[in-house]
């Protein structure tokens, strides 16, 4: 399998350090909130490279830490703390609001068909932890106490910026919003490992440490987790691009300072979900969910099937009229399986079933190209191959992709056995009814052919509307 590394900047091949295992670490969400669909898209790309390795034959331990403390909103260790701002919104305890909404994120995840890791670590539960690495680090010179606050030195690295070749004055306070000067800091780069000094003096979490009551900064925990769950050698790191830094390139120097040896050989970055005004965020207004998906009648998987439609390196640009499109798009596709249901018998035919799934197989070792994967299915469907072929292969693509099209599928042809129309195709039928009505004959005619995408036809007669099944 070929996989960009954005630590080498190009695409190399996945190699494991042990034959057979990988150690596979994932930046968990900071659980102040609901997860926006932006944040989702990233979790969604892991989790098919997640699976994909597993059908791969490989056996994959997965870890994910959960940000309950000590996220603050600024790569200068400034701005609001994420959690304590959560807790004031709400008039809850940063526990009360860690444990809601991590529920929240697993709920959602499991929606979008998103595997739970083998392992999910909280960062209070590591505190201990916590002040081991950093003590090991003041002893070997990597970090100082300054301002009651402790902070990793960057001037002791022959290289800090590993990601991009960034330039210091480029990262000078000032040119990025929301970077306040640190007199503390030693060097511009300098980042918060423990504070017992900060602005939050109605901070809810601390801690007692040989430095004072405080909490741990954000950075710490993802190495601390890492190293205390899959030990000292880390095959993939994953997370969004906007991770890349400071987050990860400050993961990377104080875990390599601390172990003494390079640490994680495959970093994995998914980009942005943008809308037409830009980057979406919780700040930015454009704080979309799965939730409000649902509210708007789509269904979590097709935004999955959405996201599959894009390569993971590419930023993917979000509208309601795109959502549409995939919407129409994956309900073609469940209709032109759920035929095959009636039509199980023959064998299986091995070597059309070898041919069509290299192509597959061919897509994902491409640097886990989804898009072409999912033209792969378009062409088992157009193959001349017999419906037992064609499931059995679709069943296998799914293992990876996780879009229920079989599933989906049995449940179109149930509800058509019943006799029962589906609330979508009803809810169109209404909505055709009403484009009529004002002659807008165009948009009746699009809502027509999207009815017949769903696998039933619509018309008008003396009594009425009629719809069956095509």
């Amino acid at each position: 399998m070929q996989l960009y590394n954005s630590l080498s900047r190009k695409k190399e091949e996945f190699v494991p350090r042990e034959a057979g295992k990988v150690s596979m670490y994932t930046c968990g969400p900071t659980v102040y909130h609901f997860a926006h669909i932006g944040n989702l898209r990233s979790y969604i790309m892991e989790d098919v490279l997640e699976k994909y390795l597993r059908f791969t034959g490989l056996d994959v331990k997965r870890v994910m830490n959960i940000t309950d403390v000590g996220h603050l909103t600024s790569d200068g260790d400034t701005g609001d703390d994420k959690m304590l701002k959560g807790a004031k919104r709400e008039h809850k305890t940063v526990m009360e609001i860690a444990k809601f909404y991590t529920d929240a994120f697993f709920a959602d995840c499991a929606k979008l068909n998103i595997k739970t890791p083998d392992a999910v670590v909280p960062a209070t539960s590591c505190i201990d932890e916590f002040i081991r690495v950093i003590s090991t680090l003041m002893d070997k010179g990597y970090a100082y106490e300054a301002g009651g606050n402790i902070y990793f030195d960057t001037g002791k690295l022959d290289k800090y910026y590993v990601f991009n070749d960034f330039k210091e004055e480029d990262l000078a306070v000032g040119v990025r919003e929301g970077v306040e000067e640190d007199s503390n800091k030693r060097n511009k780069a300098d980042f918060v490992l423990w504070f017992t000094k900060s602005k939050f003096d109605d901070q809810e979490l601390k801690w007692d440490s040989p430095w004072g009551i405080g909490y741990p900064g954000w950075h710490i925990e993802c190495s601390c987790i890492s190293m205390q769950t899959l030990g000292e050698y880390l095959d993939l790191h994953c997370g969004g691009i906007d991770n890349a830094f400071p987050h990860h390139t400050n993961e990377i120097a104080q875990s390599e300072a601390y172990l003494g040896h390079e640490w994680c050989n495959y970093w994995f970055h998914v980009h942005h979900l943008n809308t037409n005004s830009g980057k979406m965020s919780k700040s930015s207004g454009e704080f979309l969910t799965v939730s409000l998906l649902e509210e708007k009648g789509c269904s979590p998987l097709v935004y999955r099937f959405f996201c599959m439609q894009s390569h993971y390196r590419k930023n993917l640009v979000f509208s309601w009229e795109n959502l549409e499109n995939a919407k129409v798009t994956y309900d073609k596709l469940i209709a032109k399986i759920t035929p095959l249901l009636t039509d199980k018998g023959g064998d299986i035919d091995k070597p059309e079933f070898e041919r069509l799934m290299s192509e597959f197989t061919s897509a994902m070792d491409n640097d886990l190209n989804t898009a072409l994967a999912v033209t792969a299915v378009y062409d088992v469907l157009k193959s001349r191959s017999n419906a037992a072929t064609k499931l059995a292969l679709l069943a296998e693509f799914d293992k990876v992709l996780g879009l229920d099209l079989i599933q989906t599928a049995e449940k179109s042809l149930e509800a058509a056995e019943n006799d029962e129309i589906p609330a979508e195709v009803m809810e169109l039928a209404e909505q055709r009814k009403a484009a009529r009505k004002e002659k807008n004959f165009k948009l009746a005619d699009e809502i027509r052919g999207r009815i017949e995408s769903l696998g039933y036809e619509i018309k008008e007669t003396r009594q009425g509307t009629e719809i069956k099944r095509r």
